[in-house]
């Protein structure tokens, strides 16, 4: 047997590119908690209208892609809470919550959430600022699932249950 296609081996290559948003989450200021919406609208260039960094550019004036939309999987709060931990989905501090797609690998990558086209930038990891707003040990808990940062690159609106598929 060839050891790409044993069983074990499989499932490192099987990566789900289509999943869902699960839930929507914006933020009015900073270290505010998160509110949920049911829909947000994505806007091309300068991130999801309603959140606090919308529209937030660097020094010089120039706009910040890592700060227009974050993303993380159900999957991996899901994880975090199993063995108890009190952490709900917008603890995490990321805006959009998704099911089925391995996140990770859209870093480089263009995708659809809802109406909205994206690329991921990079890994949205956890950092201590997160330890401080939620728990001990959540860092360790989300290391390499923290989530991912986009880019929006059409606009489009994004709905609780709309679908997150790769390009």
């Amino acid at each position: 047997m060839d050891v790409r296609s044993s069983p074990a081996t499989l499932d490192l290559f099987a990566v789900p590119m289509h999943g869902s948003v699960e839930a929507i989450f914006v933020a009015g200021e900073r270290g505010a908690p998160r509110t949920a919406v049911d829909h947000v609208r994505a806007v091309a260039g300068s991130g999801l209208e309603g959140d606090r960094y919308f529209g937030h550019r660097r020094g010089g004036g120039r706009r910040d892609p890592e700060r227009q939309v974050t993303l993380i999987e159900a999957e991996a709060v899901d994880a975090v809470r199993a063995p108890g931990a009190a952490f709900a989905p917008g603890d995490a501090r990321r805006n959009v919550v998704t099911r089925g797609v391995r996140l990770n690998a859209l870093v480089g990558r263009t995708f659809r959430v809802g109406g909205a086209l994206l690329r991921g930038i990079e890994r949205c990891d956890p950092c201590s600022r997160l330890t401080r707003l939620t728990y001990r040990g959540v860092e360790r808990d989300l290391r390499d699932r923290g989530g991912l940062r986009a880019e929006i690159l059409e606009s489009g609106d994004i709905r609780v249950g709309d679908s997150v598929e790769a390009e």
